[in-house]
């Protein structure tokens, strides 16, 4: 007889999906419609970030504008939606 209250072994939380992220490409939507793309080096339990080899996205009224940078750290209260794996798509 099994338990209702049994936990799915299939099941993943969220920052165990984060954390099998490490040292792949992460996309990342931010709250102030900036995109982020980079290598996740490491995260902390408020998902802050530090992610290297970056690309940020910002779209702003003369076109799309991009910025390079080489490491950041990413305050987790601006992120909206990660996608592991993801890259910026081209236009």
């Amino acid at each position: 007889m099994t338990s209702s209250t049994s936990v799915n072994p299939s099941t993943l939380l969220p920052l165990e999906l984060v954390d099998k992220c490490i040292g792949s490409r992460i996309h990342i939507i931010m709250k102030n419609d900036k995109e982020i793309v980079g290598t996740l080096l490491g995260f902390d339990d408020y998902v802050n970030m530090v992610l290297e080899d970056v690309t940020e996205y910002e779209q702003t009224t003369e076109g799309r504008r991009i910025t390079k940078l080489e490491q950041i750290l990413l305050n987790g209260n601006n992120i909206t939606m990660l996608v592991p794996g993801g890259d910026m798509p081209s236009d």
